[in-house]
């Protein structure tokens, strides 16, 4: 499959996260691109896999493929930033609402 570990992470993190409200995740490379994308990284929250649902994707076979990327891409949970010419690791951020 096709994916960076930010964007694994916001899979994991968005199957661990099903159905509760009020939840959510951003998982992002600061240099703008996460493993062997075009993208920094995802955003996940408790809605995020029941969104996938209603377009014929299981999320957990995504993950089980490591094809994070094409998992985000058809919901437009990927961030892209573009190259940002820095790098100080990882970027996550848990949200509670």
């Amino acid at each position: 499959g096709k994916g960076g570990r930010n964007q694994e992470f916001a899979l994991a993190a968005a199957i661990a996260l099903d159905g509760r409200k009020g939840t959510a995740v951003l998982s992002c490379g600061t240099d703008g691109t996460d493993g062997p994308t075009d993208a920094a990284g995802a955003f996940a929250d408790g809605g995020t896999v029941k969104r996938a649902a209603t377009l014929g994707m299981n999320a957990r076979k995504y993950l089980d493929n490591n094809d994070s990327y094409h998992f985000f891409k058809p919901l437009g949970d990927l961030v892209f930033t573009g190259p940002t010419h820095t790098n100080v690791m990882d970027l996550r951020v848990s949200l509670v609402f």
